[in-house]
């Protein structure tokens, strides 16, 4: 087969340099880990499972646990400054 194709870059060029939100974990111990939980079914008992494990093997001094109302939207603005506030960590997650 012989000929040219063409081929177009589907993606656009940014202004803004990626800057990393927050700073990378030195550790677990004596961090509190955040978990939003999306009310997929089972993913409360990963949490559980997670938190457990987090506390009791990692040194993890707290977790705190949030759930969103519904799996389609984004977790409301008081959730999100909540975790923001009080979380070195913050896993949100699916289930099923």
């Amino acid at each position: 087969m012989t000929g040219n194709a063409m081929i177009f870059e589907p993606t656009a060029a940014t202004r803004n340099t990626p800057q990393p939100l927050r700073r990378a974990l030195d550790g677990l111990e004596g961090k509190v880990v955040g978990f939003i939980d999306n009310v997929k079914p089972n993913f409360h008992f990963l949490v559980d499972d997670l938190a457990e494990l987090l506390i009791g093997k990692y040194g993890v001094s707290s977790v705190i646990r949030h759930r969103k109302r519904t799996a389609s939207v984004p977790a409301p603005e008081d959730i999100i400054a909540d975790v923001t506030r009080q979380c070195d960590l913050v896993i949100t997650g699916s289930g099923d």
